[in-house]
């Protein structure tokens, strides 16, 4: 016998943030950014962090790998290809790439999905989620550039951690958090001490 289960009985999906962390420089966003979803207790992330990724963390920061991912909710392999999050089915609220190289960024724009983060983003743009690729590379080639246009103007969100003087940052952590609030406002997510322009002048 079928047995229907009604909305009220059905468990209630958490929230995920899938996360990316991608080879480019720029750990410490990555991580700040980890550290700040810990504030959203009904939030899950699930983290996919790529074999360059590895590297940069240990050249950047304090952080070993290991310390990284005790900060995400879940973390998969990037030869997990069939991880959850390479499926359109398992619920999202959407994808970060933070940071994300040019060449991460050539593989969404071209939908060359030969790994968990490339295919994850390929997941969130077949399914019309929010994608926020935190682009990180200068000077930036025709090529860059072009994959950047293909993916705006599917509605990605094209990201660079540009710096902000408006906010008077004296540190580079309050650099570094101010690209973070930018991010996670994407989500709708507020974090403290994060300045908007217009408030509080």
């Amino acid at each position: 016998m079928l047995i229907r289960t009604t909305g009220s009985e059905r468990a209630a999906v958490p929230r995920r943030l899938v996360v990316g962390i991608s080879g480019a420089s720029g750990a410490p966003i990555a991580i700040e950014l980890l550290q700040e979803m810990k504030n959203f207790p009904e939030w899950e992330t699930h983290v996919v962090i790529s074999s360059a990724a590895e590297y940069t963390i240990k050249s950047e920061t304090d952080y070993s790998l290991a310390e990284v991912q005790e900060l995400a909710t879940k973390v998969y392999s990037p030869q997990d290809i069939g991880g959850a999050i390479a499926s359109g089915t398992y619920k999202t609220d959407g994808m970060v790439v933070v940071p994300c190289s040019m060449k991460t960024l050539a593989a969404i724009a071209n939908g060359h999905a030969d790994n968990l983060l490339a295919r994850a983003a390929d997941v969130t743009i077949k399914e019309q989620r929010k994608l926020v690729l935190v682009t990180r590379e200068a000077p930036l080639s025709p090529i860059h550039l072009n994959n950047m246009l293909t993916l705006a103007r599917l509605g990605i969100v094209i990201l660079p951690p540009v710096l902000t003087f408006y906010n008077q940052a004296t540190t580079v952590a309050d650099m570094v958090r101010h690209i973070v609030g930018k991010i996670l406002g994407n989500f709708g997510l507020d974090i403290a001490g994060f300045k908007r322009w217009g408030e509080d002048q």
